[in-house]
């Protein structure tokens, strides 16, 4: 069943084409310039993430699976932003939504990702204003505060203009 839902809302993202667009009006996405919600969950290799661990970080947390074809186009460009904005602040956290862990255990060694990821569930996804599909990418601003919000295929070169101006904004702004 769960296969059947996922295969429809993959069949009506290539429908009707769905790029990326920052977070929706504050009306639609609620969660927007709010807190994020505090979440501890263990990686895939077992070490606890918390969020309030990365606070005075721009978090990047993406929501995807290994049989997402847009997420795995994501991920490499995520990947090289770790790289190269790791230390002037950003964290990006993987949330995957497969159903089970093996597959993502492969993609991530296979990949080489250097950044953290866990295991995500449907009360993770309504935390975040609900997660009905994949890609999704919450923006966390270094006091703790959701500031974009990305859904479908992105436009990586909007959100990493989002992800470069709260690098440059300091705590407390």
């Amino acid at each position: 069943m769960q296969f059947a839902t996922r295969l429809l809302v993959f069949a009506a993202m290539v429908l009707f084409g769905s790029k990326a667009r920052p977070a929706p009006a504050a009306e639609s996405f609620p969660l927007l310039n709010h807190a994020a919600p505090a979440f501890t969950r263990d990686s895939i290799d077992h070490r606890p993430i918390s969020l309030s661990a990365y606070r005075g970080h721009v978090v990047l947390l993406n929501f995807w699976a290994t049989w997402c074809g847009p997420c795995r186009l994501e991920i490499p460009r995520f990947m090289e932003w770790q790289q190269r904005y790791g230390t002037r602040g950003l964290q990006v956290l993987g949330v995957s939504i497969d159903d089970d862990q093996p597959p993502v255990d492969t993609y991530v060694r296979k990949t080489k990702l250097n950044y953290p990821v866990m295991m995500g569930d449907a009360k993770l996804g309504r935390l975040y204003g609900g997660v009905l599909g994949v890609p999704v990418t919450i923006l966390i601003d270094r006091d703790g505060v959701i500031r974009a919000r990305f859904e479908g295929e992105a436009d990586l070169d909007a959100m990493e203009a989002k992800v470069g101006e709260l690098l440059r904004k300091k705590r407390g702004r």
